[in-house]
């Protein structure tokens, strides 16, 4: 299908929190959204993950945003069954021109320091799932021929070390959201000739269901002085997945159209020391 008027953008993770927030934004913007999403539990991650229930309101609250909408169930640890959800989109929609790889877990509050498949779930979803999307879509932004951006959602965590406890889970989370600022360096690369910019946001704690769900209210309450999430500098526990949003939405426009190989962190002054 050739290009439209309309901007073709993938989020994934888009079932609820961060990645609905960008997907409702985006539509009201102007673009289409291909999203994807697990709606699936993974049984190393102490916390529920999104439902098909959850993927079908964001669907709706697109369409109400003005957007069309492909929304597909899929993996983003499964290269070939994320290719072919977002192949359906661009079948409906045309090329590619925005990605937001947004996907994610944590698994804050396992103490184990020998928990494989703690470490193998977080750093399969939050690394090798950012890559897998990026080779998922970069062939359809190429062929566009139009330019566009990706943004990569890491965290603070992606740009400091605090917080480190020496389980599995910390150092699988910190080593994947580090993992994701190279490739957005390598992917700015190899990309510029195409003028397709790629940058990361990097967020303090947001208040989504990955934060507020029954293994993490437990652990604050056993925890009260804090954990690595705490310590905005700024007089707010968590931003919230808006603030994330706005500077995605910035990333994606016109108005950053010279801006790539960047860091963004939202992080209500986390990193200032």
């Amino acid at each position: 299908m050739p290009p439209t008027s309309r901007r073709v953008a993938v989020v994934t993770g888009a079932a609820r929190g961060q990645g609905r927030s960008h997907a409702v934004a985006l539509a009201a913007g102007g673009a289409d959204i291909i999203a994807i999403d697990i709606c699936a539990d993974i049984e190393s991650i102490p916390y529920p993950l999104a439902t098909k229930e959850d993927l079908d309101e964001t669907a709706q609250l697109v369409r109400d945003a003005g957007g069309r909408i492909v929304a597909k169930v899929a993996d983003v640890r499964d290269l070939k069954v994320l290719r072919a959800g977002i192949d359906s989109g661009i079948e409906a929609f045309g090329e590619v021109d925005v990605v937001v790889a947004n996907a994610g877990v944590v698994g804050m509050g396992l103490p184990d320091p020998e928990d494989d498949q703690v470490y193998r779930d977080i750093v399969d979803t939050n690394l090798l799932g950012v890559w897998h999307t990026i080779v998922a879509t970069a062939p359809s932004m190429i062929r566009r021929g139009t330019g566009g951006a990706m943004v990569l959602i890491s965290s603070m965590q992606g740009l400091l070390g605090r917080g480190g406890d020496g389980s599995a889970a910390t150092f699988a989370y910190a080593a994947s959201k580090h993992g994701v600022v190279g490739l957005m360096r390598s992917a700015a690369y190899a990309y510029a000739k195409h003028n397709i910019r790629v940058n990361s946001v990097h967020p303090t704690g947001v208040a989504t269901p990955m934060i507020f769900n029954e293994h993490m209210s437990q652990m604050f309450e056993a925890n009260p002085e804090g954990t690595g999430m705490s310590g905005n500098l700024l007089p707010v526990p968590f931003v919230e997945p808006a603030d994330v949003t706005s500077a995605v939405v910035w990333l994606t426009g016109d108005g950053a159209r010279h801006v790539t190989g960047v860091a963004l962190p939202v992080d209500a002054g986390f990193a200032v020391m």
